[in-house]
């Protein structure tokens, strides 16, 4: 175990010229200040030199097993007054949960007296059964005994029924006919022997029926006799597994600001999703915050940012920041930062206040608009200023107006809204197949060898981070962009995007992704660096006028 004082590192520059924050970084919208980014670079020479442990970032040549690492650094003063930084990890490094210089899980399941271990070698012999007996190659003779039983007797009985329509028919015929020439007593023996055969044939269906049933019980029941165990195996795991993540999760006991004590249970508990998300707690920011105020560390600011190679779904990009996640940290952070001074979250700030939406064409039947940066183009959870409620007021008097498409908040340009329930029609028919030509302008990080190309990256959302987007080959849907090279400078290019569909931070995500262009867009928050605005700009819109059916350009140029 290292000593708590041993873990406050100080600054290896003169930093004498800084001030501090007035507040403690809002963790989930932030831009880094300038003593988080000195902490972060100086952390980031020791990962650099440091001799002690090997873990593979893939930072020299990507491998398999490579894996980059969230780290995180809180500014804090300590009991003297002194300022300096602490650090730590998400999740493990090199299989550990303890190395030298970093703050410590707050709970160690690995720890050898924790029940973890032993708890968890229970349920992990319970899957070895699991394994073993599914893997019998009895169960699986019994699988296809049942199969091919019951497909043999349904054909058995299935030709039995048919023979029987055919004798029924034959006797129907017999009876027909005798009405015609036989007396009334050799008629009733012949009715009475008709229906003798009727019964025999029921029976003989009956009996086989039964005989199928009995054969098939036998086979189902030597089959239930391995299933039903396995059934009991996996109820048991699944016993213990809750039981074993419950005891777990009220082991995770974080502190906050004014000293309260809560588990991820409690925590939790007041959320849509009461079950905390596996590997809550173990994130850098709430090892960082708790180690702080259980050995009497004043936090002042912090940041985390990323190390290594990026994971093959997401978009992490070596030594860029990141805010911390919404389905982890957010509960867990909320009650930590309470009794901080915590800066206002920026996301309730209206940043198109005072800010014009300029018209660039408008008729009886619909709207084109040239959205500004950071205005929203409909109505928001918490801002209802947008491009929707602009017009809206500008035309109070129309069927609509309605929304035909949307651009991200942070992307400017081109917008068109339907005044009609006629227009709307058409319009909505115009995107929906494809028929709307459009075309973004976008200033991206680096430069690109090639001057066109197409991404075809298939995305879905990320349920633990939202509004994130991930790459998913398995639940993605299909999204394709082409690109054209149009000018390069100051080691960006500015480039044309044309996306054939339309899914969510499409042409965000296939500039980022190192499996498309590798390269984020300039001021892009989500997946690159903030600044003062995302280069992404909806520049020409092309598509036919609802009522005349005129092919129309719109065009807007971009202010970068």
């Amino acid at each position: 175990m290292q000593n708590p004082t041993s873990l406050f590192t100080r600054f290896d520059a003169d930093i004498s010229q800084y001030s501090l924050p007035e507040r403690f970084t809002f963790p989930f919208y932030y831009q880094p200040h300038p003593l988080c980014e000195l902490a972060s670079e100086q952390l980031q020479r020791h990962l650099n030199t440091q001799q002690e442990w090997s873990h593979d970032f893939g930072l020299e040549k990507s491998s398999r097993d490579a894996t980059g690492k969230m780290f995180g650094v809180l500014l804090v003063k300590n009991a003297a007054g002194e300022l300096g930084f602490l650090s730590a990890f998400s999740g493990k490094i090199a299989d550990q949960n303890h190395l030298s210089g970093f703050v410590p899980p707050v709970f160690d399941m690995l720890s050898s007296d924790s029940f973890f271990k032993a708890e968890l070698q229970e349920i992990t012999d319970i899957n070895t059964e699991v394994s073993n007996l599914s893997a019998l190659p009895e169960l699986a003779q019994l699988k296809a005994r049942v199969k091919t039983e019951t497909e043999q007797a349904e054909q058995a009985i299935e030709a039995l029924r048919l023979a029987m329509i055919d004798s029924r028919a034959q006797r129907k015929q017999q009876r027909k006919e005798a009405q015609q020439t036989l007396m009334a007593e050799a008629l009733q023996n012949l009715v009475d022997d008709l229906g003798r055969q009727s019964v025999a044939e029921k029976n003989q269906l009956k009996y086989l029926k039964l005989e199928w049933e009995q054969r098939l019980s036998q086979t189902k029941a030597e089959l239930e006799t391995i299933t039903n165990k396995l059934e009991a195996l996996k109820e048991k795991r699944k016993e213990l597994s809750n039981a074993l993540q419950h005891k777990l999760f009220d082991q995770y006991r974080f502190l906050n600001g004014n000293g309260v004590e809560k588990s991820l249970i409690d925590i939790f508990e007041a959320t849509d999703n009461p079950i905390p998300p596996a590997g809550s707690g173990e994130c850098a920011a709430p090892k960082l915050l708790h180690f702080a105020f259980l050995h009497g560390y004043q936090p002042i600011a912090m940041a985390e940012f990323w190390w290594g190679i990026s994971p093959k779904s997401e978009i992490r990009q070596h030594k860029y920041y990141y805010p911390s996640c919404q389905s982890k940290c957010h509960p867990i952070l909320s009650h930590m930062l309470e009794g901080l001074k915590v800066d206002d979250n920026p996301l309730l700030d209206n940043p198109a206040e005072g800010k014009e939406l300029d018209i660039l064409y408008q008729d009886e039947a619909m709207v084109i608009v040239n959205k500004p940066a950071g205005f929203l183009s409909v109505p928001g959870k918490h801002i209802k200023d947008s491009a929707y409620t602009r017009v809206q007021a500008l035309f109070p008097d129309v069927e609509g107006p309605y929304v035909i498409h949307r651009l991200d908040m942070a992307t400017s340009g081109l917008l068109v809204f339907a005044l009609t329930k006629r227009a709307n029609k058409s319009l909505q028919k115009q995107f929906i197949t494809r028929s709307v030509q459009k075309r973004y302008v976008a200033l991206i990080e680096g430069e690109l060898s090639q001057n066109e190309g197409k991404v075809e990256l298939p995305l879905r959302g990320d349920l633990y981070d939202r509004p994130r987007q991930l790459v998913c080959f398995e639940h993605g849907k299909h999204a394709e962009t082409t690109w054209q090279v149009i000018d390069q400078y100051d080691g960006k290019t500015k480039l044309y995007l044309h996306p054939k569909t339309g899914r969510t931070h499409q042409l965000r995500m296939h500039c980022a992704h190192h499996l498309g262009l590798g390269m984020p867009i300039v001021g892009d928050a989500l997946y690159g660096k903030k600044s003062q605005r995302l280069h992404l700009h909806a520049e020409s819109l092309v598509l036919d006028h609802p009522y005349t059916k005129e092919r129309m350009t719109f065009q807007a140029d971009p202010e970068f």
